[in-house]
């Protein structure tokens, strides 16, 4: 009996496929090293794509060798481009979403009766960029693969939390959808009882974490096109 698969394409994958998703047939017992040559049979385009594709599977990355279950939700993508909130005493906020974000109310969020300090790093949409080729921006355009995103939005504030125990509240909130010159994308917020309990550290590991391991990637447009911008880390299978 055949089984199957949805498979799902996000950024440079899907402008190169032309489709969002596609479904597999397959027989039992398949691995995701399979899947991968299913897929570069019915989409040839992505050959140059395969060396540095990321896959996975039900929301958790997933190696070549992990066998595929009948019905799974295979998500493909670039490496990325570079919640729920409670009341209690270590209120966490572990989001995506499409409107503007509001630093204040963050800010109040991760502020408890007993917090001294609240460290927090913004990420902005430049106008203009220096490094590299200098070029200007108009736009961005964000895209997260939502489910998984924010399942590892959270599992970056669970390893917060174990590095840093005197982190009493944090917030990570990736903003997608179009933003333009000096709108907020992200922000990631620690608070603590004083300056010195790791908020700076914490709130660094935070953004430089979702770098690496969140599903979010960036068109840019500007004056002189529009192009995806991807990053260079691969996270390790169940990572």
């Amino acid at each position: 009996m055949s089984e199957h698969a949805r498979v799902l394409f996000f950024a440079t994958l899907r402008d190169r496929t032309g489709v969002k998703e596609t479904s597999l047939e397959f027989p039992h017992g398949v691995r995701i090293v399979d899947i991968k040559r299913m897929v570069l049979q019915k989409f040839p385009v992505l050959e140059q794509h395969m060396d540095t594709l990321i896959v996975a599977m039900n929301h958790e990355f997933a190696g070549d060798e992990d066998s595929v279950m009948d019905g799974a939700e295979i998500a493909m993508f670039p490496p990325v481009s570079g919640g729920a909130s409670n009341q209690d005493k270590s209120p966490t906020i572990a989001t995506v979403v499409d409107y503007k974000i509001d630093i204040n109310a963050i800010v109040a969020e991760v502020t408890r009766p007993t917090t001294g300090g609240v460290c927090i790093f913004t990420g902005t949409v430049r106008g203009v960029t220096n490094r590299g080729v200098p070029h200007e921006t108009e736009r961005l355009e964000y895209e997260a693969y939502q489910g998984m995103a924010e399942t590892k939005i959270q599992q970056i504030c669970t390893e917060i939390r174990s590095r840093w125990s005197d982190v009493e509240g944090i917030a990570i909130i990736q903003r997608i959808g179009i933003l333009l010159p000096g709108e907020i994308s992200v922000v990631v917020a620690c608070s603590a009882s004083h300056r010195d309990a790791g908020i700076f550290e914490a709130a660094h590991y935070g953004i430089d974490r979702l770098k690496e391991i969140v599903p979010v990637w960036k068109k840019e447009v500007g004056p002189a096109g529009e192009s995806w911008v991807e990053g260079e880390y691969v996270p390790r299978a169940g990572e």
